[in-house]
């Protein structure tokens, strides 16, 4: 029905949350394959987003090495979108709230994924898209000096933007329950606002993890749903969805649509966080194409055009799910019904 958005896959679910604590990584021939064969009535996949780290794309990639992944995407008939920037500790960043050192780790990140992000687009395969962070830091941390740590991240943010300008890059925040001053729908809106950037830095949206705002987790003043909540009220949830968008798609210009059954998920080393279903997963709590419209539309129903292209992320399924082509029939199959109901030509 309609072109526009583009529609992505996410390649970062091949490795988050796996390896020696849990399942092997997937490789990134084999989730390029993966979404490259998807199609649902002659339609398929535009692109991918990427993860910069190893075992997929190094963050300290070669010009060579990136005129070979761009090689690589190209013959799978795929572009290159959003690129996720390896801040945290274990990836070589450090916490936006840390010591000078952390916050030097966490800046050498961001500069590298510009620099990568920048020849992308100057190879021909990447036109649109952002370059992902978040804080790279606990909320017990964070809640220890709630003030003055947002402060920090904010600070660290604006030193972040700078860097982002340099190289014609914006960058987006994915808030989540597990990132300190990133944990709640209000204290993003509270970090945006402080940083004061919005042509640099907004929000990046995942479907899956900002519902978890709506339920107050780890931040119960700011839930926006009652704690007796039954499920079964879907108009309720549409309601407390649109509420908590309304305050961030302001801010917003990534988008992730994903499925979440209303719980909370940990694997591997990454820290427990909104939990990813299956489209077709029984337990969904979210009407994907209805509640996508949050996000695509605003206030008055208009649809916002804020972004070039949408992402499917399926972080933490199962490889056995992963690793099933129909599995990815179904993801592009609902990302063309979200397109249909929320797109434009």
């Amino acid at each position: 029905m309609h072109k526009l958005p583009a529609l992505h896959n996410a390649m970062w679910p091949g490795l988050v949350g796996k390896g020696p604590d849990s399942e092997p990584p997937i490789s990134l021939d084999t989730m390029l394959d993966l979404t490259a064969a998807a199609e649902v009535d002659g339609v398929k996949f535009d692109g991918v987003d990427l993860f910069l780290s190893l075992p997929h794309t190094s963050i300290d990639s070669t010009g060579d090495e990136l005129k070979a992944l761009a090689d690589n995407l190209a013959g799978r008939g795929l572009v290159a979108g959003s690129l996720v920037a390896p801040v945290w500790p274990p990836t070589g960043g450090g916490s936006a709230m840390g010591s000078a050192e952390d916050v030097a780790a966490f800046l050498t990140q961001v500069r590298k994924s510009c620099e990568i992000g920048a020849k992308l687009k100057e190879i021909g395969i990447r036109k649109y898209g952002i370059i992902r962070i978040d804080s790279a830091s606990g909320v017990s941390d964070w809640d220890k000096d709630p003030a003055g740590n947002t402060k920090k991240i904010a600070e660290t943010f604006r030193e972040a933007c700078n860097i982002a300008e340099g190289y014609g890059e914006r960058l987006a925040a994915e808030g989540e329950i597990c990132w300190g001053g990133m944990h709640s729908w209000r204290a993003n809106v509270e970090l945006l606002e402080m940083v004061g950037r919005p042509q640099t830095l907004g929000f990046q949206a995942d479907m899956a993890h900002t519902m978890l705002f709506t339920m107050g987790y780890n931040s119960p003043a700011d839930s926006l749903l009652p704690a007796d909540y039954d499920w079964s009220d879907k108009e309720l949830l549409a309601e407390a969805y649109k509420k908590m968008a309304s305050a961030l798609r302001p801010w917003t210009i990534d988008f992730h649509v994903a499925q979440n059954d209303g719980t909370v998920k940990g694997e591997g080393s990454h820290d427990k966080t909104g939990r990813h279903c299956p489209p077709d997963d029984p337990n969904g709590k979210l009407d994907i194409v209805r509640d996508a419209g949050a996000w695509l539309r605003d206030d008055n129903g208009r649809v916002t055009r804020a972004f070039d292209h949408i992402c499917w992320d399926g972080c933490m399924f199962p490889n056995s799910v992963m690793l099933d082509q129909e599995t990815w029939n179904k993801v592009l199959r609902v990302m063309i019904a979200v397109r249909d109901a929320h797109g434009w030509e």
